[in-house]
């Protein structure tokens, strides 16, 4: 996603020769208003009078996956378009190098030299997902097609975040969660909208996508601070001693199994909310509704979706699957021997279980997509300044980048609960009860990013906010060394207790 992001900032949608909705809704984009001629890349074609998708080229949802009257794509042709796709890729030549550093045993006690090459084999894929989540796009459609992408964008962390629950990692795993959810809050957008912004005056987002956002993502977040709250409620109850063997006692178990129920009940729920969201995203009420004929939906987006019907894909469907398939085979593979190396790296480093959670781990999904865009802007700015031309670039998009939040809205709703089931199933007792910072920063997390977002728009001065609200977390998080209490109700049959 990372370059089609770069790609698509290249291009503008400012549409001005047709009114899509009242003037009041568009908002100022710059002091001065867009041409005709700074149309960009969208094809007036796309759009009738009055803002009106053109007639639909497929007959129905199947005949559009199947690619009927499109220029069919070779297996061959499409091998080579998904790992030519980015210069990252060149870091996959580092996978049978980790596979082997693993299993040999010159490097059994060198587990930092394991955990860096599983780290950097991991990152690839990335942006591997992200280009055949937008390929499958153009066989899905605008709606099916985002949710995809947002799936496969999710698929490193909840890969990784599975291998920490069958290891056992759950104090770890904890930590994880609420870092990429913060990071696809703060970070991610925060770095899309400073770039974005830095040429425009305000760049939109989707008034009625955004409105539903603001209220999946903060019942989100409250859902965690129920069981936070409910802990603090009885903690005088529950600070018995872990006996050395790691045995809970009959109190405290009596409080693990509590909030075991209660954490397996709030994520059936949560899994409902999120279900019902999508069908309501998908199949508004009333004959004829989506998101494309809202009258306050942005004209780029209407156009992006003929774009999409218009656009020829460079991968063949079937090849995307399996592909898809064998690359989450080989990112599980790798992430499980990168929670192995976990440990012993973090007893020679130094560095906290919480900071590893909440930092590490999480940045490293952004390292594709933040290499990608710092090497595309490095080299638009070198060119401005190196060129003998005044040539005034392209148009600014006026679309703000916001899909990182949908991501953490879908790991909050979908991924977060399902694992907590999952663990239920697997006889591990991963809960909702999230130390008090944690909470703290992703209730202050959701509550900035609610405020930047609730007039659906944004400027460069609200991501650069976003970012530094994210520095201060990373700053804090350094010195956090976690709750030991909350960390012993995360204890498998058996396990240990240490103190963090």
């Amino acid at each position: 996603m990372a370059e089609r992001r770069v790609a698509h900032a290249r291009q503008s949608s400012s549409i001005t020769g047709s009114q899509i909705i009242p003037q009041e809704c568009i908002g100022q984009h710059s002091p001065k208003p867009l041409s005709t001629t700074e149309t960009g890349s969208v094809d007036p074609k796309d759009l009738e009078t009055g803002g009106e998708l053109l007639k639909p080229r497929f007959k129905t949802i199947w005949h559009r996956f199947l690619g009927r009257g499109r220029k069919p794509v070779g297996v061959i042709q499409s091998i080579k378009k998904i790992y030519g796709c980015s210069w990252l890729n060149v870091l996959l030549l580092l996978t049978p190098v980790a596979w082997w550093a693993h299993f040999d045993q010159r490097f059994a006690d060198s587990h930092t030299v394991v955990f860096s090459l599983c780290l950097l084999t991991i990152i690839p894929h990335e942006c591997l997902f992200d280009y055949c989540g937008e390929q499958m796009a153009l066989y899905c459609g605008q709606d099916f097609g985002n949710l995809l992408t947002i799936t496969l964008n999710n698929a490193v962390e909840v890969t990784l975040a599975i291998m920490l629950l069958l290891k056992c990692e759950l104090k770890l795993l904890q930590s994880t969660i609420t870092g990429v959810v913060l990071l696809h809050l703060l970070l991610v957008p925060g770095a899309a909208f400073l770039t974005g912004g830095a040429e425009i005056w305000e760049q939109d987002l989707h008034p009625i996508h955004t409105q539903l956002n603001h209220t999946l993502l903060t019942v989100g977040v409250l859902a965690l601070l129920l069981p936070a709250a409910f802990y603090a409620a009885i903690s005088g109850s529950t600070s018995n001693a872990i006996s050395a063997n790691g045995d809970l006692p009959d109190l405290t178990s009596s409080t693990q199994i509590d909030f075991l129920r209660m954490s397996r009940g709030l994520a059936v729920l949560l899994l409902l909310i999120y279900i019902c969201s999508r069908i309501f995203y998908h199949n508004p009420p009333g004959a004829g509704n989506n998101s494309l004929t809202h009258a306050l939906t942005p004209a780029e987006f209407k156009a992006r979706e003929a774009k999409l019907e218009r656009e020829e894909p460079e991968v063949n469907q079937w090849v995307c699957i399996c592909f898809l398939i064998l690359d989450i085979a080989i990112v599980a593979v790798t992430s499980e021997w990168l929670v192995d190396s976990i440990e012993p790296v973090r007893n020679i480093s130094g560095i906290t279980s919480e900071w590893f959670g909440l930092v590490l781990l999480p940045f490293a999904s952004f390292s594709a997509d933040g290499a990608v865009a710092a090497g595309y802007f490095c080299h638009k700015t070198l060119r401005r300044v190196w060129s003998k031309t005044k040539d005034p670039g392209e148009p600014p998009n006026t679309m703000a980048k916001a899909e990182a939040i949908d991501l953490s809205i879908q790991f909050i709703l979908l991924w977060m609960p399902f694992l907590v089931l999952l663990g239920w199933w697997t006889g591990k007792p991963f809960n909702l009860l999230f130390d008090f910072f944690e909470v703290a920063l992703l209730l202050g997390a959701c509550f900035l990013v609610n405020f930047v977002t609730a007039d659906s728009k944004t400027n460069w001065a609200e991501g650069f906010i976003l970012l530094s609200f994210y520095a201060m977390m990373v700053l804090c998080t350094w010195y956090y060394t976690g709750e030991s209490d909350i960390s012993s109700l995360l204890l498998c049959s058996g396990e240990p207790a240490t103190s963090t």
